[in-house]
């Protein structure tokens, strides 16, 4: 940045007016106190704008402008076709030996200087910038913070990056779901028991007792067991309700469904919380089924489709003895311990296992001819 002409008027009068032509000892002292300060504020301005011109930031210690020959007003029109100028003087392979004064080397070198002036004035925001490092030098640190904040910046926008990554994890979400409900149904096609049930069901219905078809009409065997292998299929998934890892995916339980939905489930999970603390804890309700399930399960410290996959008889089983009292549960767990253990100490699979880990355990070393 240079000192423009007021700066140096301002500066010349300072000067002048700090040397009257008639002065004594004192005066004179005086007088050389203001001519140092003067001249300090003379070399501050200096040294201020020499600075405004950063090693390592834009043109370096060279300005753009400069570099290209146009002035600080110039439009985006005159800044190109300045730069073509002298791309096509510099450029690599235009260079011609004996030309000019100028080396290969020195010729290439001040190609990407005319280059790097060109990006950084051909960027309205990047402009913008480069002119505020020159009109405010003292902002050292903060020019750097900006270079680099824009040059290390991605290209794309993150929040289109975001945007991509959480659809592309909700459709894995999705097929993998799907996958595994298909296995599930696959695996009951199998099993005797659903299989037998869903025959009965479809016979019940009709959809196996078709009369058969006769003239050119008339399908394979192969044919007729595919249809009814699709319709036991059907009755399958949606007579029998699969729960767990296992269960039917739903389009709201993938991520995306859920950010979309955040601010609804937690405005219900609030009202739900104020709810229960208003209904529990100030009016003493009593507690229905829901409640007291839901009680049982927090004891648990199960999850709602871990709990949703316990037999209905196990969850009757847990109304009757009233687990949702803490008392009660705690005897529960107890008693469900020391049944473990009982098993654990009947059971001849785990009585080989505490044998083996007696006598040999995983860490004794054995020939193959033991």
């Amino acid at each position: 940045m240079i000192l423009n002409l007021n700066q140096h008027v301002y500066v010349l009068r300072c000067v002048i007016s700090a040397r009257p032509r008639h002065q004594n000892a004192d005066m004179a002292a005086s007088t050389e106190l203001r001519l140092t300060l003067c001249i300090c504020f003379v070399f501050i301005l200096g040294f201020s704008s020499v600075s405004a011109l950063i090693e390592g930031l834009y043109c370096g210690t060279q300005s753009c402008y400069d570099v290209l020959g146009v002035s600080r007003d110039a439009s985006k029109a005159e800044i190109g076709r300045a730069y073509r100028q002298l791309a096509r003087r510099y450029h690599p392979d235009r260079y011609q030996p004996g030309e000019s004064n100028d080396s290969r080397e020195t010729s290439q070198q001040k190609f990407l200087l005319v280059a790097t002036a060109y990006e950084t004035l051909k960027d309205e925001e990047l402009r913008k910038d480069y002119d505020y490092m020159l009109d405010h030098p003292e902002e050292y640190y903060s020019h750097y913070y900006t270079y680099y904040r824009r040059r290390l910046a991605p290209k794309v926008d993150v929040r289109i990056v975001i945007l991509v990554t959480i659809c592309a994890v909700s459709l894995f979400q999705y097929y993998s779901w799907w996958s595994s409900y298909t296995e599930a149904i696959n695996y009951l096609m199998t099993v005797p028991k659903y299989r037998i049930q869903a025959t009965e069901l479809a016979k019940q219905q009709g959809l196996l007792n078709k009369t058969k078809e006769k003239g050119k009409n008339r399908r394979s065997k192969e044919e007729i067991r595919e249809e009814e292998e699709q319709i036991i299929r059907d009755i399958i998934k949606n007579k029998i309700d699969i729960k767990g890892g296992y269960q039917k995916p739903n389009v709201s339980d993938i991520l995306l469904c859920k950010i979309i939905l955040f601010p609804y489930h937690l405005f219900t999970y609030v009202a739900w919380n104020f709810s229960w603390f208003y209904r529990f804890t100030i009016r003493r309700e009593e507690y229905g089924d829901e409640e007291r399930l839901y009680i049982i399960r927090k004891y648990m410290k199960m999850s709602q489709a871990q709990f949703d996959s316990l037999d209905n008889s196990l969850i009757e089983t847990f109304l009757k003895q009233q687990l949702w009292i803490k008392e009660n549960y705690e005897t529960y767990r107890e008693e469900q311990e020391e049944e473990m253990k009982m098993k654990m100490a009947t059971d001849s699979r785990w009585k080989r296992y505490r044998r083996w880990m007696k006598s040999e355990g995983p860490g004794r070393i054995t020939f193959a001819d033991d």
